[in-house]
């Protein structure tokens, strides 16, 4: 694939609601769990494997629509997260490899897949990053219902939110493990500061 590729409109407006309102209800939707390079964002993470994928559904059913159209068919091991910004929010420049928690050698994902869930109307920076070594190869302006996808292996980065309201995504980092690898991921297991993480599943 190039570096990215944009669908806009993937979704329609009520799933989008509907989304956005089943991520911010949510008991797990807390100060975000992930690394300093997420400076004051909100989320919680879902960490599975395709055997776990049925369980990821029925726990979220309203992820299931964005996992038919964004998940690999070649991908065996996921890093599924909302991320909410809102004013001042920034995210640092960084390459994800959420699953090195778990498989301290695992290589970058294959792909990333974020899908806009909300993006303030008068949103001021806030834009995504893309970068390869100290070459800039993209810089996305969110837009409610873009679905993005792009190289696992990508610096990015989110600039600072300068506008009020919130941009709320929702992420899925999609790894290509061998068999080794694989056997150190969870079946299914969430991530969240708000409380004690689900039982793996196996």
């Amino acid at each position: 694939m190039p570096y990215y590729r944009c669908q806009p409109d993937a979704f329609a407006a009520p799933y989008l609601h509907n989304l956005r309102g089943a991520i911010q209800s949510c008991r797990y939707f807390a100060t975000n769990n992930l690394n300093r390079d997420f400076v004051d964002t909100k989320g919680f993470s879902v960490v599975f494997t395709q055997a776990g994928r049925a369980e990821v559904e029925r726990q979220f059913p309203l992820f299931k629509p964005y996992l038919d159209r964004a998940l690999l068919p070649d991908c065996n091991a996921f890093y599924l997260n909302p991320l909410r910004l809102k004013q001042g929010s920034r995210v640092d420049p960084h390459i994800d490899r959420s699953l090195r928690s778990y498989c301290k050698t695992i290589d970058p994902p294959q792909q990333v897949s974020v899908l806009y869930v909300q993006v303030p109307a008068d949103l001021a920076s806030g834009e995504l990053v893309l970068q390869r070594g100290r070459q800039r190869v993209g810089q996305i302006k969110p837009q409610p219902g873009l679905l993005l996808h792009f190289q696992g292996d990508l610096t990015h980065s989110v600039n600072a939110m300068a506008s009020g309201g919130s941009r709320l995504s929702l992420v899925c980092e999609q790894y290509a493990l061998d068999a080794a690898a694989l056997a150190d991921i969870p079946e299914f297991l969430i991530e969240s500061r708000a409380a004690a993480p689900a039982k793996t599943r196996r």
